[in-house]
C-alpha cells in the first residue's frame, strides 16, 4: 500500500470515529413559553432546555428575542442545562414574538446544533385583519349638506387613535373622529363646513390598525365633491299654534311698489298660551335664526327647537303677553343655510293679543241691598265701573249706625270666554276701604251659585255674578268708600288681572 493510500484510510478512520463518539446531537428539547397566544405578556419569560450542557457564552451570544417593535433586551438564568431569558421590560400586549438560536451555539465539548432553532409566539388576541366595509361618501359622490359626516364601516373595531394617525383629507379638513357600533364604525364630523364647489380625497395607507395592531389589508381611497347650492333661504311662512295645536297662518306686511310698507296687516287674537312657528324654503342654521329673530313691544322670545338645522322652528314668550297688547315679529337677514347662503329679506308680523280664552277677569259693577234685612224685597242699587264717586245713599233706617248689619255685596264680572272667577282668588283679595272711617265691612264667605237675591242686575246676565255675604258696620262720617279687588284676581283658565280693580263711591 503506498504512502497517499494510507494517509486516505486514516483520514476515514479518523471521521468514523467522530461519529461513534457523538452519541446524540446537541439540541433544544423544549422550549417555552410556546407556540401561540398568550394573554399576560408581563408574565411571560423565555427558556430552553438543552438535550446537553451547553456552553453557556456560546448560546447566548446566539440567541435572540425580537417583537414588533424591535430586540428584546433581557438578562440570562441558568438552571443546569435550562436558559432562562428574563427581559428587562415586561412584553407588549397585541405584539408577535420571534425567538431564534443560530446553529453555532455549542455545548461545553465544542459540539455545534445540527440546525438553527427559531420559534413564534404571539400576545395578540386574534389574527384576523380589518377590512373596510363600506364608506359614506361613495367614491365619486356629490353632497349637498357642507356639514357631511364622514363614516367608515370596519368589519372588525378598531383604535380611536389610528384614525387621527392614518386617515388623511386632501384639501385637509380638521375634525373630531367618534367611534360608534361598538368601535366597528368610525364618524368624522368637520370642524368647519366642507367648502362649496371642492373635491375632497379621503385615504389611509394599511398602517391603520386595529385593537389588536392588525394592519388593514389594503390601501384606501376616495374622493367626494361638494354641491354648487348658491340659493338663499327664504321664510316661506309664519303661522301661530294654538293651545290645542292648532296652526293659523299669520299675514306679513308686505313692501309697496314704491319701496315703504303698506298699511299694517295685524292678526288678532293670540292667545296667551300661543307659538309661533316659522317655516322656511330649506334646512337653515337654528343658532342664525334664533340671532336674527325678535319681538317688538313684548317680553322676549324662546326658541323651543333644538339648535340644528331644520325647516321648522318654534318660538314662545318668556312671559305671557299683556291681554289687548300689540307687538310684532321681525325676523331679520342673516338666516344661513347647509351652504352658507344668507336670507335676503326681512319679515314683519304684527299681532293683536286679544285672544277671547285670554281676557282676564275685569270688575264691571257692584250692587248692595238698602233693605238687608229684608228678605222679600232687597232694595239693591247697583254701581257699575264707571259709577266714579256716584252718591252711595246708606242711611241709618236700615244700616244704623254703630251697629253690625248681616248684608251682602255682589260682584259682577267679565271674563274670558267660558272662564269663571276663582272664588278663594276673590276672597282673599276683595276689601273695602275709606276715608273718615265712613263704614266696615267684614266678609264672611263667597257664593258662585243660589244667590240670596235670584234675579241678577238688569242689563248685566252676560255678566258673572259671586255674592260676598258680610257684617257691614255704618257711621255718621261721610267720605269716600272704596270697593277694592287687588292685584292677582285669577279664573280657572289661568288668566290673571295685575291690577287693582275697584269703584269708588260717595257717602
Amino acid at each position: 500500500m503506498n504512502k497517499l493510500c494510507k494517509l486516505f484510510l486514516i483520514i476515514i478512520i479518523s471521521f468514523n470515529s467522530c461519529d461513534i463518539l457523538r452519541s446524540s446531537p446537541f439540541e433544544v428539547i423544549s422550549w417555552s413559553p410556546g407556540e401561540g397566544y398568550h394573554p399576560e405578556p408581563e408574565k411571560i419569560s423565555v427558556s430552553l432546555n438543552f438535550s446537553h450542557s451547553p456552553d453557556r457564552s456560546s448560546v447566548e451570544r446566539r440567541f435572540s428575542l425580537t417583537g414588533d417593535s424591535g430586540r428584546v433586551r433581557g438578562v440570562f438564568l441558568w438552571e443546569g442545562k435550562k436558559m432562562i431569558f428574563s427581559p428587562l421590560t415586561p412584553l407588549e400586549n397585541n405584539s408577535d414574538y420571534s425567538l431564534s438560536l443560530s446553529a453555532e451555539a455549542s455545548d461545553t465539548e465544542g459540539l455545534s446544533m445540527d440546525s438553527a432553532f427559531d420559534r413564534n409566539f404571539t400576545t395578540r388576541p386574534g389574527s384576523e385583519r380589518p377590512v373596510l366595509i363600506s364608506h359614506y361618501p361613495s367614491n365619486y359622490e356629490t353632497i349637498d349638506d357642507p356639514r357631511t359626516a364622514v363614516r367608515l364601516l370596519f368589519s372588525i373595531p378598531v383604535p380611536l387613535h389610528t384614525l387621527y394617525d392614518n386617515v388623511y383629507f386632501n384639501p385637509s379638513m380638521a375634525g373630531l373622529w367618534r367611534l360608534e357600533d361598538a368601535g366597528k364604525s368610525a364618524v368624522f364630523t368637520p370642524s368647519e363646513p366642507w367648502t362649496q364647489n371642492k373635491r375632497y380625497e379621503i385615504r389611509f395607507s394599511t398602517s391603520l390598525t386595529d385593537n389588536n395592531g392588525m394592519n388593514i389589508r389594503n390601501d384606501f381611497t376616495s374622493v367626494f365633491t361638494v354641491s354648487t347650492d348658491n340659493e338663499s333661504p327664504v321664510l316661506l311662512y309664519a303661522s301661530r299654534i294654538t293651545k290645542n295645536d292648532e296652526i293659523i297662518r299669520l299675514e306679513p306686511n308686505v313692501k309697496g311698489y314704491i319701496g315703504g310698507w303698506e298699511l299694517p296687516a295685524e292678526n288678532p287674537d293670540w292667545e296667551k298660551e300661543d307659538r309661533l312657528l316659522l317655516v322656511f324654503s330649506e334646512p337653515v342654521d337654528g343658532l342664525s335664526v334664533k340671532n336674527s329673530m325678535n319681538v317688538e313691544d313684548a317680553s322676549g322670545l324662546v326658541m323651543e327647537t333644538a339648535i340644528g338645522y331644520k325647516t321648522e322652528f318654534i318660538f314662545r314668550f318668556e312671559t305671557i303677553p299683556v291681554h289687548e297688547s300689540r307687538f310684532a315679529f321681525r325676523l331679520k337677514p342673516g338666516v344661513k343655510d347647509n351652504c352658507g347662503n344668507e336670507s335676503k329679506n326681512e319679515y314683519i308680523y304684527r299681532i293683536f293679543a286679544n285672544g277671547k280664552y285670554s281676557k282676564p277677569p275685569e270688575l264691571a259693577g257692584i250692587r248692595i241691598p238698602m233693605a238687608p234685612e229684608n228678605r222679600t224685597d232687597y232694595n239693591p242699587v247697583s254701581f257699575g265701573k264707571d259709577s266714579l264717586f256716584n252718591i252711595f245713599h246708606i242711611t241709618d233706617e236700615n244700616y244704623p249706625s254703630g251697629e253690625k248689619i248681616e248684608t251682602l255685596i255682589e260682584l259682577y264680572f267679565t271674563t274670558a270666554e267660558g272662564a269663571s272667577i276663582d272664588p278663594f282668588s276673590l276672597m282673599e283679595l276683595f276689601r273695602i276701604e275709606t276715608s273718615n272711617n265712613v263704614l266696615t265691612f267684614s266678609p264672611r264667605r263667597v257664593k258662585t251659585a243660589n244667590f240670596s237675591i235670584p234675579e241678577p242686575q238688569l242689563g248685566w246676565e252676560e255678566y258673572e255674578r259671586l255674592e260676598i255675604a258680610g257684617i257691614l258696620t255704618n257711621s255718621i262720617n261721610f267720605g269716600v268708600i272704596n270697593f277694592q279687588i287687588a292685584a292677582g284676581l285669577k279664573d280657572n283658565l289661568g288668566n290673571k288681572n295685575d291690577k287693582t280693580l275697584s269703584i269708588s263711591l260717595v257717602k
